[in-house]
């Protein structure tokens, strides 16, 4: 009788500390026991006190946009209330505007919610008066890593400002497909290591400064030749190829401590065999793969469900509980939440889905919430929001980090850094603005500007900088470079003595004839902190070590880039001339 009474107490033990034994990736480094346990507690007392229906809201965030009509803030403040939804995505555009709405609907929350947003370049991705940060093929090239954790954390520091907790970010695709329409700059190049310590570093600053990250977008989409929000892409390599490539950063990634991966809405016949079925609601590929073989204990979460990939082919709300049953913990970007909670708890009546997959789920988001500082939440101040996202201490950081990803691929005669005492003539090339780096050019060098019209008036051997500026305006711009320029570099190297600066993708050299070129820089991006980092480079004042973050052609390939340290010659006193 004593051993009987031995065993049952010892089983209630084990099952108290189960119970409190909840699955989470993310909690804040050197956290105690203690402070596991105080966390354990407060989400199993949280949990047991919601109704099934405040269970199933847990799992769904929906999208806030303020440039959009009362009609929709009013919507969205409805489904806060009524459906009790776990979270928000915060979309385009009014920083203060969102900073009040998100006061007033937590206040409106009996849980508190989950805020997002895809900040992958910083909180300007949404919210145009902030200060943009370098994209991440930018960022591949910076051979310090230490520097993306500090950039990030920076990030980080923009979120808390902004009540933000949760980034969408950093995109771990390998983009080995040049005409790839959605990832391309997004990524952190073409290699596997590269995108692995880039994506970790970029990790590290968000979750070091409590700040939840998300890899995306698995199980991979760099090879692709589709956009997601238009259509399905299919990814159709061999399961070799995608253990090799697609999937290897998220498997390098996975026991990081990384709070969030997000699966992508690809068609992927390798991993699952039923056609047309999207990862992002294939049990194969998310409880199989993801869970079950590749063991990842954080927080699932769909890529947006309004995109035409799925949103095309499946009603809302169906889309939600089939991602539900898949494996996904959160339904992003919902479009039906109520339909979506109805049909996830008709499952459960029919014993389709069980309901410890949502004690599993929403157990997890609250133990998130709780490390992220969400149990004990503080209304954010809008005054002087903008200033506060857009600063010189942003703009410090970023000319820091398009400096070191300058890639310097060729310097056959050494014509950088610039003589201070010799004359440059400037041919700009291609669509976007360039004043800033002609501005800072002219500093310490006498530059004349020629217009693509005029170069026949550039005399015979000369030193002919030429720069192709992309526009910049978005990551997903055309990286081509015209044929009408093509053209012009071509006739000026024939007597010229030529440095190229491209102010956009690597790729843009792709269909490029360098061979007759002496110099080439590539700048990677067109707007006035990158041509600022580059006209200082070109001065000599700071060091030029980036490397190719990827395989542009059979000539130009991933890691090539040569050093050169800051020069050490006197220049000449400051001057702003520039002559036309």
């Amino acid at each position: 009788m004593k051993n009987i009474k031995i065993k049952v107490s010892f089983f209630i033990i084990a099952l108290f500390c189960f119970n409190l034994n909840i699955n989470a990736q993310y909690q804040p480094k050197n956290i105690s026991p203690a402070e596991i346990q105080k966390a354990n507690q407060w989400v199993n007392q949280t949990y047991n006190s919601l109704s099934q229906d405040e269970k199933l809201g847990q799992l769904f965030i929906v999208a806030l946009y303020t440039n959009k009509d009362e009609a929709h803030i009013n919507a969205v403040r409805n489904i806060v209330v009524n459906d009790k939804i776990g979270g928000l995505i915060l979309m385009q555009d009014d920083a203060a505007r969102e900073i009040n709405l998100v006061n007033e609907f937590q206040q409106k929350s009996k849980i508190p919610l989950m805020i997002g947003m895809d900040a992958e370049w910083g909180v300007y991705q949404r919210i145009a008066a902030a200060h943009k940060f370098p994209w991440a093929m930018t960022l591949g090239a910076i051979q310090d890593k230490s520097l993306i954790t500090e950039m990030a954390a920076k990030i980080a520091a923009d979120c808390k400002r902004m009540g933000i907790n949760w980034d969408f970010a950093p995109v771990v695709d390998v983009n080995t497909n040049p005409n790839n329409p959605i990832i391309g700059n997004r990524s952190f190049g073409s290699e596997v290591p590269n995108v692995v310590s880039s994506a970790l570093a970029y990790s590290n600053g968000l979750q070091d400064n409590n700040i939840l990250a998300a890899i995306k977008h698995f199980p991979g989409h760099g090879d692709t030749d589709k956009d997601s929000h238009l259509d399905l892409p299919v990814v159709s390599h061999s399961l070799k190829r995608l253990n090799e490539i697609e999937i290897a950063p998220f498997k390098a990634l996975m026991d990081k401590g990384i709070g969030g991966v997000m699966v992508a809405h690809l068609y992927v016949p390798a991993l699952e065999k039923k056609k047309g079925i999207p990862a992002s609601i294939s049990k194969k590929i998310i409880t199989g793969l993801l869970k079950d073989k590749l063991g990842y204990k954080g927080l699932i979460i769909t890529d947006a469900l309004n995109m035409g990939a799925v949103a095309n082919k499946f009603k809302a709300g169906e889309l939600d509980a089939m991602a539900f049953e898949a494996g996904n913990d959160i339904m992003l970007f919902s479009q039906d939440v109520a339909t979506g909670k109805r049909l996830i708890q008709q499952a459960i009546d029919q014993g389709e889905i069980p309901q410890q997959r949502v004690e599993e789920s929403v157990k997890k988001i609250l133990l998130t919430k709780y490390y992220l500082g969400l149990n004990q939440y503080e209304p954010r101040n809008p005054a002087n929001i903008n200033e506060d996202l857009n600063n010189s201490s942003h703009s410090e950081i970023v000319q820091e980090m398009y400096a070191n990803a300058l890639t310097l691929i060729k310097d056959d005669k050494k014509m950088l850094p610039l003589n201070c005492k010799e004359t440059y003539y400037y041919v700009p090339l291609e669509e976007a603005p360039y004043q800033t780096f002609l501005d800072q050019l002219n500093l310490n060098n006498t530059i004349i500007v020629k217009k693509a019209s005029e170069i026949a008036t550039i005399p015979s051997n000369s030193k002919v900088i030429v720069g192709f500026h992309k526009d910049n305006s978005t990551a997903y711009k055309p990286y081509k470079i015209s044929e009408e320029s093509k053209k012009i570099l071509a006739d000026l190297s024939k007597n010229q003595n030529i440095i190229l600066n491209v102010f956009g993708s690597a790729y843009a050299l792709k269909d490029v004839d360098i061979s007759k070129i002496s110099t080439v820089l590539v700048s990677y991006e067109n707007n006035d902190d990158s041509m600022i980092a580059t006209a200082k480079a070109f001065s000599g004042e700071t060091k030029i070590w980036g490397k190719l973050p990827v395989l542009v052609n059979d000539n130009l390939k991933a890691g090539q880039g040569l050093e050169l340290n800051p020069s050490s010659r006197i220049d000449l006193p400051t001057k702003t001339n520039t002559k036309q």
